[in-house]
């Protein structure tokens, strides 16, 4: 049995990738504050055992005791493999950045960069001695090596994202076995997300007009396919420790 845990799984992106996960040999361990209904019916219709487990990825102090109930639900020794897809994530607040609210910007660091760090740091140490694959992969966004004008918080937690990542494979590198990790930016996939950024006021984000475009010109890529790409990704032997890819340039 392989054992996959996404975050963010409710919807978008990750809902996206798990349905595409869905098989009757896996195991999926969605962590969120919501659940997919369509998720749910898919797997109990594929035979695939799901685990939906609720949390607010902004309250890192918890993250811990959240990884250590994770791990009790599967027999880590008899497992084929284990893989973590860090894919929560917010876009707000939106704006020059001395307009952001305080408390909107810790929340959106401590969600998009502190939650994936800790809860990475928490599957290694819990796979620490087990001789199985073990792999995680980050979601990105070409957003951690392009400034935008008004989006200050995302491009800085993606791009700590991707360093992180970068440190953990060269950590990897050193140990008898290893957790294989990569950041991975997915394109521009339609989501919630996509929505939100197409209804902020222009002077906050002054691209609004080229997102706008991508949903006009069917430009965006569907949680779908992404999900499909990520999947085929995460178990090839093309899963490089350490790399950055970009799969919207595929």
């Amino acid at each position: 049995m392989k054992h996959f845990i996404i975050t963010g799984a409710s919807k978008g992106l990750g809902e996206g990738i798990a349905m595409e996960l869905v098989d009757p040999n896996h195991h999926l361990i969605c962590v969120s504050r919501s659940e997919s209904t369509s998720l749910k019916i898919h797997a109990g219709e594929k035979k695939c055992k799901l685990d939906n487990l609720r949390f607010d990825l902004s309250q890192t102090n918890e993250t811990d005791a959240l990884m250590e109930s994770i791990f009790c639900l599967f027999n880590i020794s008899e497992s084929e493999g284990i893989y973590l897809i860090n894919n929560a994530g917010v876009i707000n607040p939106v704006g020059p950045s001395e307009e952001n609210p305080s408390h909107e910007v810790e929340q959106h660091i401590k969600i998009n960069l502190i939650a994936p760090m800790l809860i990475t740091a928490g599957f290694i140490r819990l796979t620490y001695n087990i001789n199985v694959v073990k792999r995680i992969i980050n979601i990105s966004s070409g957003a951690a090596l392009l400034p935008y004008y008004g989006w200050s918080s995302y491009c800085t937690g993606k791009a700590g994202l991707d360093m992180y990542t970068r440190c953990i494979a060269t950590e990897q590198q050193r140990r008898e076995n290893p957790v294989e990790i990569m950041s991975v930016a997915p394109g521009i996939i339609d989501t919630p997300m996509q929505e939100t950024i197409r209804n902020v006021p222009e002077e906050k984000f002054i691209h609004k007009k080229k997102f706008i475009e991508y949903k006009e010109k069917g430009k965006l890529i569907s949680p779908k396919i992404a999900g499909k790409k990520i999947k085929t990704l995460l178990l090839s032997k093309k899963f490089k420790n350490g790399e950055l890819t970009d799969l919207g340039n595929e």
